[in-house]
């Protein structure tokens, strides 16, 4: 081997140590937020139908039913979902020639989440059957309520519902959850029928 050569070879495993050794630092990289998995129950349903209400529907056996006292109001819930650190309030009016106020109070408090929400989708319900309409908002984004929804017969009576989850609202971390109890909550309005 020639002078040259050693030399050649000697720069050489000098820049290959180099770059090796340069390589070898602690940068860290970001990586994306995870989220416990939670495993969710298959849906199962049962009716609540208590004498003091006039009203009843189907909830899921996972949901469990507050009485809540609000001074001047009856008939007022709460549906508690201890596992999913989740409640739906529920608030009942009887209707006295006062529907377009409580509908349009209704929509400017499923409106006040247009700050945060991505989007909000108004779907009609009609059970022509049992005597109740109503509307069922979905509310896309990090808004403080995921789900909202009115029912009525437009004569006597009036009940209203929002989904709150007890922790800091993020769409990916509480998606799963979300989508189980609105699921839940479409099969409420389905099953939904006032007393006579």
């Amino acid at each position: 081997m020639s002078t040259m050569q050693i030399k050649f070879l000697k720069i050489s495993i000098i820049i290959v140590v180099a770059v090796l050794l340069g390589s070898c630092n602690d940068g860290t990289i970001p990586r994306p937020y995870g989220y416990f998995r939670v495993d969710l129950p298959k849906p199962e349903y049962r009716t609540l139908d208590t004498l003091n209400l006039p009203y009843q529907f189907e909830i899921s056996k996972y949901a469990t039913m507050i009485s809540r006292n609000v001074s001047g109001e009856k008939f007022w819930i709460d549906l508690d979902y201890p596992k999913l650190n989740a409640s739906v309030y529920c608030s009942y009016k009887p209707v006295k020639n006062n529907l377009l106020g409580l509908l349009e109070d209704s929509r400017k408090i499923v409106y006040k989440h247009s700050v945060k929400a991505d989007g909000i989708s108004e779907k009609f319900f009609e059970n022509k059957e049992k005597k109740v309409y109503g509307i069922f908002y979905d509310l896309k984004g990090n808004t403080a309520s995921s789900v909202q929804f009115v029912l009525t017969d437009s004569v006597h009576h009036f009940f209203r519902g929002s989904l709150y989850f007890n922790n800091v609202p993020n769409k990916d971390s509480i998606a799963p959850m979300s989508d189980f109890i609105r699921a839940d909550l479409v099969r409420l309005m389905e099953s939904f029928e006032w007393k006579k």
